[in-house]
């Protein structure tokens, strides 16, 4: 059985107008146009809903019954073809999932976290390792915000570019290069890669290679953590971006130098399913990671 909704929507303008004309007005159609809604509401339910008496119209008792019933069916589709857009911060209970490498969540996270337990306290933010390899989470909805340095190639994800890192040089306090560190130095000392994939290689060694250099990776390691502790218990060098990396830098009381060969900037990249577009609580959610990359990239 088809059900025409806008039946529905007519049925509460006469109920509540009390006239086929009254009704006409308010739904700004034709009395012609209104009368005929009638005609077929009256074929639906079998029940003539308003009937004449004298020069007025009454509702019959089926009308008065369901009456109240069709305010709220009307009601309800309302908030649902028209939802509201403003957003109850002080209530709202949720649970987002931002992934991001571990060194961007140890610099994002206390910003964030203070500013979402401020304005929002009954939101829950789970900030879960990057994943070894490329993943439908996004897609499906598991991950909300997904933050790195690559955009998104389907049509289907937005992204935006929250800010832009640079990179660093890190080594361990009193490290034989602090101070001196040029290119040729910097090829010779061994070093440690942040590889989530463990790739063994990166476009520092292009770099390197249109100086006629190259250099010894000794290995790769997934956590920023890991490798940053590493380097700071002997003389292997990791490069890094400095805005991510700097709470554990501090942590294990390492040092930074400029990267002697020229790169580019590390862009920060947040990454969205189209389906949260509108959503004001994803909306919000972007505006404080956004200011919480703003103000870890103003401190380098």
């Amino acid at each position: 059985m088809q059900l025409d909704f806008n039946l529905v929507t007519v049925l509460h303008a006469l109920l509540e107008e009390g006239s086929v004309t009254g009704a006409a007005d308010r739904l700004r159609l034709s009395a012609p146009a209104v009368s005929r809604s009638l005609g077929r509401i009256r074929r639906l339910t079998g029940d003539d809903i308003l009937v004449r008496t004298g020069r007025t119209m009454t509702p019959t008792p089926y009308a008065l019954a369901v009456r109240h019933q069709v305010g709220d069916l009307v009601r309800q589709a309302t908030a649902v073809l028209a939802p509201s857009r403003e957003l109850d911060l002080a209530g709202l209970d949720r649970t987002f999932t931002l992934q991001c490498h571990d060194a961007l969540s140890s610099s994002l996270a206390p910003a964030l976290l203070s500013a979402v337990a401020e304005q929002a306290p009954g939101v829950r933010l789970r900030l879960p390792a990057e994943a070894a390899g490329d993943t439908d989470d996004l897609r499906h909805g598991r991950v909300d915000l997904q933050i790195g340095a690559d955009a998104p190639r389907q049509p289907e994800f937005r992204h935006e570019t929250a800010g832009h890192d640079r990179l660093v040089v890190v080594m361990r306090g009193g490290h034989p290069a602090a101070g001196r560190l040029d290119a040729e130095a910097y090829a010779a000392y061994p070093h440690v890669l942040i590889s989530r994939r463990g790739r063994l290689s990166d476009p520092i060694d292009e770099l390197l290679a249109a100086r006629g250099l190259s250099r010894r990776v000794v290995a790769a390691v997934g956590a920023s953590a890991t490798a940053l502790y590493a380097v700071s218990r002997g003389d292997s060098l990791v490069t890094a971006p400095v805005t991510m990396c700097r709470p554990l830098i501090a942590a294990f009381g390492l040092r930074t130098e400029p990267l002697p060969v020229p790169s580019a900037p590390v862009p920060i990249v947040c990454a969205w399913h189209q389906r949260y577009d509108t959503d004001p609580a994803h909306a919000w959610l972007r505006r404080q990671v956004r200011a919480a990359i703003a103000a870890a990239v103003d401190q380098d």
